[in-house]
């Protein structure tokens, strides 16, 4: 699954370190996010979508199969 969290996130100026805190996970994770290596848990692509005032299908960009 595809994502646009580090476009977002460029968007806004902010850090890796600063995005995860504000949502709860390491700058590991976000790393992992924005690099395709592991896809978020429903919970943590809502709060995602919430920080940057999207819908998850704005941040998330999935392909059927």
């Amino acid at each position: 699954m595809q994502n646009r969290i580090a476009q977002l996130r460029r968007e806004r100026n902010i850090t890796q370190e600063e995005l995860g805190r504000a949502v709860g996970v390491t700058r590991q994770t976000i790393i992992s996010l924005e690099g395709g290596r592991y896809n978020a848990s429903l919970l943590l692509a809502h709060k995602l979508a919430r920080y940057f005032g999207r819908s998850i299908e704005e941040v998330f960009l999935f392909e059927e199969e």
